[in-house]
């Protein structure tokens, strides 16, 4: 697998996300994955808040779905659920920045599908796949990797469950995240300071099956744990959400 990241300039509010990629994206291969970070998707939709117009406590509380409050916080951080994800601060971002707070994008879904159908004619492509990315953190682990808010064109999971291990025994429960493998790998080579690279793409990945369609609503919920099933469960259903 590949992974090779895309130089931009500086977006700015109110740009054409398909301009965008019109302009940097110069080929692609059958079989290709798009990855695009959540950050400039945001940016083109105006998902902007200047810090100067509302406190950050208030803002993630009108963002998240659910938040967990702590007197202790020493990063100026809050644990939070956003559209089914456990995030910190509903995915508020003040890197990059300059003077605003960056909200998390609109529609992911169907940004997912529109940009796919547009690279998808533009080079003629069969086989490719879209991931809208945002870097994650791990409980009990330093530092940030990656997830996927929404994508299109490829199944999102890749199941062992009844396929043998080594021995023959029938696996019972282990499926692969394909979406934040991939990510994951993305958000390395995009990262996080000033490389300025929110584009990358992912070639001859393992394990995909591609689809020559939009994600539907069984696919979405596949990759979604209730907070109930979760093997967070005691952790998860304890705290003290607001």
């Amino acid at each position: 697998m590949q992974v090779s990241s895309i130089k931009t300039h500086k977006v700015t509010p109110g740009e054409s996300l398909e301009d965008i990629l019109d302009q940097y994206i110069t080929s692609l291969n059958d079989g290709d994955i798009m990855a695009i970070t959540s950050k400039i998707v945001s940016i083109c939709q105006g998902r902007v808040v200047q810090k100067s117009s509302i406190s950050k406590r208030d803002l993630i509380a009108q963002e998240a779905d659910r938040v967990l409050y702590a007197d202790h916080n020493p990063y100026d951080l809050y644990l939070t659920i956003k559209d089914n994800i456990l995030i910190p601060s509903a995915g508020i971002d003040e890197s990059n920045s300059n003077g605003v707070y960056i909200l998390y994008p609109k529609d992911v879904k169907n940004v997912a599908h529109k940009l796919w159908q547009f690279l998808r004619t533009k080079f003629s492509l069969k086989n490719l796949g879209i991931i809208i990315t945002d870097s994650h953190t791990t409980p009990m682990r330093w530092g940030v990797t990656g997830i996927a808010l929404g994508w299109c064109g490829f199944e999102p999971l890749y199941s062992y469950v009844n396929k043998p291990d080594i021995f023959g025994k029938p696996m019972r429960v282990t499926k692969i995240n394909l979406l934040d493998a991939l990510a994951t790998s993305a958000t390395l080579v995009m990262g996080e300071g000033d490389e300025q690279t929110p584009l990358a793409v992912i070639s001859n990945a393992p394990k995909i099956s591609f689809v020559s369609r939009a994600s539907n609503l069984e696919e979405e919920q596949s990759v979604v744990i209730s907070m109930e099933d979760d093997l967070y469960a005691p952790l998860l259903t304890s705290a003290k959400w607001s």
